[in-house]
């Protein structure tokens, strides 16, 4: 699923969601499911997508009317109007399915390029203004991409995929390879597959049946595309099948062929999944197509970048961050970006300040980090946490807060005290009895860090009777849990007092003692008094 935009930034892209409804832009790639999960419910004006995309949500979601979209063409620029500042929006060809694009924004908050999903071969990124990737080697480039938010599906892969060209031509060669075959299944109902299929139809010249009912996204989409190709004639040679339950039909109509004394079918599946999740991917022929212990042929066709890809379109547009729009961080794994996207010094001007909707400070932040070479880049899928981190206890941070106050709440910077917090981080590291110890970092007024040290927690154990309701015992267990997070002892006048443990962390933090509150006294009281009660195991 697509990422959040940051907090300070004034559009969201391909994201529907209470959160996305605080953005006055929203901007669609293309019409993927994964890409339009909640655009019925979550929806405003402008909704920027190109032509075709937006048919096809239309047609996906009928309930939305026509005017709610901006249409924006392939190598346009247009001007979104914006209170806090206009900016400018073009959209690229982005190699993945027809009418997919990548968006390229221009404003106060930088220059940023989100790519969606995407192909990044070298005619893909040659077509990104040259400003940013000149065509000569020997030239810089003009301007700097401040932001690459970068479709990392398969980032942690190593296999150099074929071109699509060249794996539509394993499609026909493993037709060719099958000539007395009557029936060939082919498995792409997905949008961006439609082009094998044209293909198929021009070299065999032959129809391709495309059922309504079992495939309606797919024919709803080769509708709009290429109607001529298709027939509802049953008998044709090509069907058009889904891939949900893909190996069970296939087991089945090589059944029923054999007990039949026919043809068996051909199944062919153009993906790059199933290579990139095959234990054995390595020994695989990406040249040819490879069957399966079912009986299905697969051919690597990849609507998505290699990671060699990434890696060589990183290298040319030389951003300065690089955020990952498929989670988990895939993109920490690239060389790129462990290389230039880790920085140990933020300038004034570095535009993550913007991205986070924080005040640039008046100095520069540091972070000293331990000479190991390890340190990494961190993305984060939640905006509103810091991105850049590093992974060793022995060091000592100096980190310039914003001018933006954060709110006092009761379990934060109230609850401790701190005046100027603007930092939490919690680690582990290994201690010199071996056992793993958990530190807190802070920051106070003086943006000094201070690791404290915190107990761990013991769990004591349960003194609850045997034969007593299960009522009773929540309502003992309720109780216990109380008792253990205050973590004291009740006085004569009901009070609540802390053990000396934490008392000392709270002296240290020249903080007063805190007190439960008389609430939760009293309901802690009457809690016990119920359970006194209905214990017959007490009574007695």
């Amino acid at each position: 699923m697509p990422i959040e935009m940051p907090k300070g930034l004034p559009f969201s892209v391909d994201t529907w969601s209470p959160a996305s409804d605080e953005k006055k832009h929203h901007f669609l790639t293309h019409a993927h499911w994964d890409h339009m999960a909640g655009l019925g419910a979550h929806f405003s004006y402008p909704v920027y997508a190109t032509r075709l995309t937006k048919s096809l949500v239309l047609h996906f979601f009928p309930q939305l009317d026509e005017s709610l979209f901006v249409e924006i063409e392939i190598g346009k620029t247009i001007i979104a109007k914006d209170p806090e500042g206009d900016f400018k929006v073009t959209a690229y060809d982005a190699n993945h399915c027809p009418g997919a694009v990548m968006f390229l924004f221009e404003g106060t908050f930088g220059n940023i390029l989100h790519t969606g999903d995407c192909r990044l071969t070298k005619d893909t990124v040659k077509n990104l203004p040259t400003k940013y990737i000149p065509n000569k080697k020997d030239i810089e480039n003009i301007a700097q991409l401040d932001y690459v938010f970068l479709d990392c599906t398969f980032g942690q892969c190593s296999l150099e995929f074929p071109t699509k060209k060249a794996a539509i031509q394993q499609v026909k060669t493993c037709i060719k390879m099958h000539p007395n075959t009557q029936v060939v299944y082919l498995s792409c109902d997905l949008l961006g597959q439609e082009e094998i299929l044209i293909e198929i139809s021009k070299e065999f010249q032959s129809s391709i049946y495309v059922d309504q009912l079992s495939v309606p996204d797919c024919f709803q989409v080769i509708s709009h595309i290429a109607p001529e190709i298709m027939t509802n004639d049953s008998s044709a040679r090509f069907h058009v099948i889904g891939f949900p339950k893909l190996n069970e039909r296939a087991t089945r109509k090589f059944s029923e062929a054999r007990n039949n004394n026919e043809q068996e079918p051909l199944f062919i599946r153009p993906s790059t999944y199933w290579y990139a999740s095959h234990e054995d991917a390595e020994n695989l022929s990406l040249t040819n197509a490879e069957r399966d212990e079912f009986g299905v042929w697969h051919i690597c066709y990849s609507m998505h970048s290699s990671r060699h890809e990434l890696e060589w379109a990183l290298r040319h547009l030389k951003p300065k961050w690089v955020v990952s729009t498929t989670p988990p961080c895939l993109a920490m794994d690239l060389a790129y970006v462990k290389k230039h996207c880790f920085k140990t010094r933020l300038e004034a001007d570095d535009p993550i300040w913007k991205l986070f909707n924080l005040s640039s400070p008046e100095k520069c932040a540091t972070i000293a980090c331990a000479s190991n070479g390890n340190s990494e880049v961190v993305e984060c899928t939640n905006a509103s946490k810091s991105i850049v981190e590093d992974s060793k206890p022995d060091r000592k941070r100096k980190i310039c807060s914003p001018l933006k106050k954060q709110e006092v709440t009761l379990f934060g910077r109230a609850r401790l005290g701190l005046e100027e917090i603007q930092l939490w981080e919690k680690e582990e590291e290994e201690g010199e009895n071996g056992k793993k110890e958990c530190h807190v970092l802070t920051m106070e007024k003086d943006l000094e860090v201070e690791i404290v040290s915190v107990e761990p927690f013991v769990e004591q154990p349960s003194s609850l009777p045997v034969n007593i309701s299960l009522k009773d015992k929540e309502l003992q267990v309720d109780r216990e849990k109380m008792e253990m997070t205050l973590n004291g002892n009740k006085n004569r006048d009901g009070s609540i007092e802390m053990n000396e443990s934490l008392k000392k962390l709270y002296r240290s933090r020249n903080v007063p003692v805190p007190r439960p509150l008389p609430s939760l006294v009293e309901l802690m009281s009457s809690t016990k008094r119920v359970r006194l009660v209905l214990d017959p195991v007490k009574k007695e």
